[in-house]
This record gives C-alpha cells, sequence and structure tokens, in this order.
C-alpha cells in the first residue's frame, strides 16, 4: 500500500495515519498547485453507528520546503472540532441530510487551516469550515455529490479547500504483493518455494482497496504561494520551480485517561506520529524494526536510511522469487552497486540532463518528498505510468491522483530506470512487472474538478 498501515504503531492509529499525499499543478486552474492528504485508511462504507471522521486531537500539516533542507518553508495546518447536536440520541442523523447545517445531522465537524511560513508566522486561513458528513444512503445522504461540494470552500485569493470522506483513489493488489510477492499477472513464473499444486497461471490483479473510503484534506492554492520568492515562471530549469511537498499528523506528548468517565485529556506539544513523502517509502524500503523511527523524525534526517534506497530488498528479491526472471538485475544487485537512480528519484529529485526538459532536483540534502516541478503544466492526455509512461507532468514530478505509482516503482526497482544513470540492460520483464493487467478493476471515477478524488462509496451501496 502506498502508505497505509506500514509500521507497527501508526497501523494501531487509524485515525493519524497518513496514507497518501498528492501534489500536482491543477488540470483545470494551472496558476494553482492542488495537495492532497489521505487518513484513515481502507474505511468500510457501511460504518456505523459510529462513521468516520478526524481526529480532534490530531494536528494534520501539509508541508512544502521551496529551499532544498528538507525542512518546511510553507506549512498548511488543518484542526478539527467535533459537535453533537442531540447528546439523547445514537444515531448519527435522525432524517436525511440535505445540507450542512441540517437539524437531522448529529454529529458533525469543523475545522480550522493556518498556513504557517519558515519564521513560523501564522495567518488562519478559514475558521469553522464545515465537513460533508460520510456517504450513508439514499435516505440519510440522497445527493451526496451535492453536500460534497457546499463543502468546497473559498478561502480567498485563489486558494479553495475541502476535508471530508472520499473514495479511495489508490489502486494495488495487496493480497498479491504481501503474498511473498506473488504478483498475479507473473505468479506462473514465481518459485512458489516448490509448493505442490500452487504454480497458477497469468492472471489479472484484484484491486484491493476497491469500494473502500478514506479521509482527505485536499488545498489548492497559487503556484507562488508555495515557490521561493513567489516565483511563478515557465522555465522547468529553474530550480525556484521545484518544490518538495510531505504531510503527517502528530498528538500531543501526553495523554491521560480517563480524567473523568468516557473522556481523556492531552497535555504538551505536538510530537509526529505519521508521515509521508513518497508513496511506499516507509512500506516497501525501511525495515521494520525502523519504521516507527522513521515515522516520528523530518524528511531532514533520511540520510540515514539511504542506504534502504540505494541497496532495496526487493530488488535482491525480485530475482530469487522468479528465479532465471530478471538475470541482469541479479547480477547488479550480487555487485553491491548502489542504487544511483533510485536516490535521485526518491532523495534529492532528478538533475538536469537525464530526462530531455525535466528536472525536479532540489539539491544534495538526502530527504524522502514529492518532488514537483510547478512549471511543467498539466498534459491533456495524462499516462498514469508518469515519467515511465512519457508523461513529465506525472510520478515522480509530484502525484497525480490517478497515477499508477505501484507499477512505476515496481519497475524502477527492477531496473528500468537504472539505465538512465549507468550503461545497464534491463531485464525484458522489469518493463512489464506490474500488480495488474489493465485495465484495473474497480478503477474509481476520478472528478474533472477540486478535489478530484471520487465520491465516497455508500454504506447502503457497498458490496463486500
Amino acid at each position: 500500500m502506498s502508505s497505509h498501515r506500514e509500521a507497527p504503531e501508526i497501523s494501531k492509529d487509524p485515525v493519524a495515519d497518513s496514507t497518501d499525499v498528492y501534489a500536482f499543478v491543477s488540470p483545470n486552474a494551472p496558476d494553482t498547485v492542488t495537495l492532497i492528504a489521505n487518513y484513515l485508511p481502507l474505511q468500510g462504507p457501511a460504518g456505523g453507528p459510529n462513521f468516520y471522521e478526524f481526529g480532534d486531537d490530531v494536528l494534520y500539516e501539509i508541508h512544502i520546503d521551496n529551499t532544498g533542507d528538507g525542512r518546511p518553508d510553507v506549512t498548511y495546518q488543518f484542526q478539527f472540532k467535533t459537535t453533537v447536536a442531540n447528546p439523547d440520541t445514537f444515531l448519527y442523523n435522525t432524517g436525511p441530510i440535505l445540507s450542512l447545517d441540517s437539524t437531522n445531522w448529529n454529529r458533525r465537524q469543523t475545522y480550522t487551516v493556518t498556513r504557517v511560513d519558515a519564521d513560523g508566522r501564522c495567518t488562519t486561513l478559514g475558521r469553522d469550515l464545515a465537513c460533508p458528513p460520510c456517504n450513508i444512503g439514499p435516505l440519510s445522504t440522497p445527493d451526496y455529490p451535492a453536500l460534497a461540494q457546499m463543502a468546497v470552500h473559498n478561502l480567498g485569493r485563489g486558494r479553495t479547500v475541502f476535508a471530508g470522506q472520499r473514495a479511495e483513489g489508490f489502486y494495488v493488489d495487496l493480497g498479491s504483493i504481501f503474498d511473498l510477492g506473488n504478483l498475479r499477472p507473473f505468479q506462473n513464473l514465481h518459485t512458489t518455494f516448490n509448493i505442490p499444486g500452487l504454480v497458477l497461471p497469468a492472471e489479472q490483479g484484484v484491486n484491493a482497496t476497491a469500494q473502500v473510503n478514506v479521509h482527505s484534506i485536499a488545498i489548492q492554492v497559487p503556484i507562488k504561494d508555495l515557490t521561493r520568492d513567489r516565483w511563478h515562471g515557465g522555465n522547468p530549469s529553474d530550480p525556484r520551480a521545484v518544490i518538495g511537498v510531505w504531510t503527517s499528523a502528530s498528538r500531543r506528548k501526553v495523554t491521560v485517561r480517563e480524567v473523568e468517565p468516557g473522556r481523556d485529556e492531552e497535555n504538551g506539544p505536538f510530537v509526529q506520529v505519521s508521515r509521508l513523502g513518497n508513496p511506499l517509502f516507509n512500506e516497501v524500503l525501511v525495515p521494520m524494526a525502523r519504521k516507527d523511527e522513521w515515522n516520528a523524525l523530518p524528511p531532514s534526517d533520511d540520510k540515514q536510511f539511504a542506504q534502504y534506497v540505494a541497496h532495496p530488498e526487493l530488488a535482491a528479491l525480485l530475482p530469487v522469487l522468479y528465479p532465471g526472471v530478471f538475470p541482469n538485475l541479479a547480477a547488479l544487485d550480487a555487485a553491491g552497486t548502489a542504487r544511483a537512480d533510485l536516490l535521485a528519484i526518491l532523495l534529492t529529485g532528478i538533475p538536469s540532463g537525464i530526462i530531455p526538459g525535466f528536472q525536479n532536483n532540489t539539491g544534495d540534502v538526502q530527504a524522502d518528498m514529492l518532488r514537483l516541478n510547478t512549471a511543467i503544466k498539466p498534459t491533456a492526455n495524462p499516462n498514469n505510468l508518469g515519467l515511465l509512461g512519457g508523461d513529465l507532468a506525472g510520478f515522480p514530478n509530484g502525484r497525480r491522483v490517478a497515477d499508477d505509482v505501484v507499477t512505476i516503482e515496481l519497475r524502477a526497482i527492477a531496473g528500468v530506470t537504472y539505465a538512465l544513470v549507468a550503461t545497464y540492460t534491463p531485464d525484458a520483464a522489469a518493463g512489464v512487472v506490474t500488480d495488474f493487467t489493465p485495465p484495473v478493476p474497480g478503477f474509481p471515477a476520478y472528478l474533472a474538478n477540486f478535489p478530484y478524488l471520487p465520491v465516497p462509496y455508500s454504506g447502503y451501496n457497498f458490496m463486500p
């Protein structure tokens, strides 16, 4: 998964689990960047009577680095408040919810958006902004798209924000990947550890995140709000065009349980418990014993994790799991060669001169961030394989909601991108390895406009 339940401790705290982060130049507003951070993974839509919501005790943040030091120069903070209108009913709603101020809606959330600059100056952009309810069903939320649109708030000066439930836009075959890398389109080539009767024909993958929801925070802001010196130009070679993006969730350092029956109390400074930049970084690259540590650190400290990028465990496993399929990758791994391609893609950005017309380099500091070149405008015909598909506007140039990041990163780890930095012939399988044979089953219907992620699945219509 991109970052769903990716570390032992955060898997126990879904309300603070940063699951996906997206950063892209907005296709319908190309003078702006859209930033999206998802939390609360793998929500079953039929989640009543206590439907999903953000944590009032969690500080949610989206960070932007525009100076290349792996530390935030701009941060957008989101803090939520839950109110219960009728304390004498167990119901989330007592009738149809037709508006965000409906008296039928019993438990609602509002939030505050604050912009923090590099000097710590705070500017409140919006207060008491309403979240939409969860998508319960045709009687409770008969026109959910309209409700969600009511929760898209104009903050002025070209800024727009939304926070609430969305359909999961990330797609992955979890069941195959974590069954010892038994990728269904390649499973006929898997060693199966010599277990009799398990050799299966190649087949379509199963989208494990189909029919589940997440909670999303999305904000669309002018490019000049994010870049160094408020730069906004059309030259992709200008270093000021590139920003680094990651998200985090923090909790108070001290929690006192049951200060009175049914109520805990949080005290002290906020401490980070979750973060996410590049998809799958902590999930696949960082070893189990250090995953919680990684979640607590800022990107500026990521040099200590560079060894896992330079020598990824998965690159050594693929030739073992698929004998004879990745001979060149096996030789590369056996030579102990550091993967300069992955170090660039994930920790510094890609410098000029590697891919014609493209760079998203932020300097020498190794830091896990999505790196977005804001001077590269959206294409009319996006390719969900991003740079690997010849689309300079896609991952790892930021990340759009439909980018197939699992396939892109599988192919990169398998050696496709190493040929960009050294004399090397990728294995034929490296260019086609994937967890799906297109089209992806259960592919969500993304929106053409902000907040882009699909309408959440209804609890009533949920088909497990």
